[in-house]
């Protein structure tokens, strides 16, 4: 059972849990709906809103839902690596993601996300934008992570975020 609280009220370090425990980014429907791992990521305030901003490359599967999509989700699974080892390294466009991990999917607040989650972030796309390496002032170390595959960043405020009780 999930309980709502205010973003301003979750509890946790939010650079350690993305970096470290890893989330999952959903978007879609019933009909229709994909996930993946992600481990890149920041939540803060944007435009006077609580917001999350993510990073999808454009070949990966969830990339399309989250274009087509007003509304994504964020999930945090605590030390479930299983979730993530077949969310983060297989396609759904070719093995049924959902079925291979056992996951609960829930359709509610306008997107998916999953009732094994201990946090859910509920998400409405304010932004979205490609990566531009021309933008890149100071490499640091950063075209270690591209061959022309840059992604593209989300800016979504935060709607509802989902604890379990």
């Amino acid at each position: 059972m999930f309980q709502e609280i205010s973003a301003k009220n979750m509890e946790g370090n939010v650079m350690k849990m993305i970096a470290d425990e890893w989330m999952l980014v959903a978007a879609g429907d019933e009909t229709k709906c994909n996930m993946m791992t992600a481990s890149w990521g920041f939540m803060g305030e944007m435009w006077g809103k609580e917001c999350a901003m993510i990073v999808i490359r454009p070949t990966r599967y969830t990339y399309d839902f989250l274009e087509n999509s007003d509304y994504f989700s964020l999930s945090f699974y605590g030390g479930r690596r299983d979730i993530h080892k077949i969310c983060g390294s297989t396609s759904g466009r070719d093995v049924d993601k959902i079925k291979e991990t056992g996951l609960t999917p829930v359709f509610a607040n306008h997107t998916v996300y999953f009732e094994e989650a201990r946090l859910v972030v509920i998400c409405k796309k304010l932004y979205a934008q490609d990566l531009d390496p021309a933008c890149i002032v100071n490499d640091d170390g950063i075209s270690k992570w591209y061959n022309n595959d840059y992604h593209r960043a989300y800016w979504g405020a935060i709607q509802t975020v989902l604890v379990k009780e």
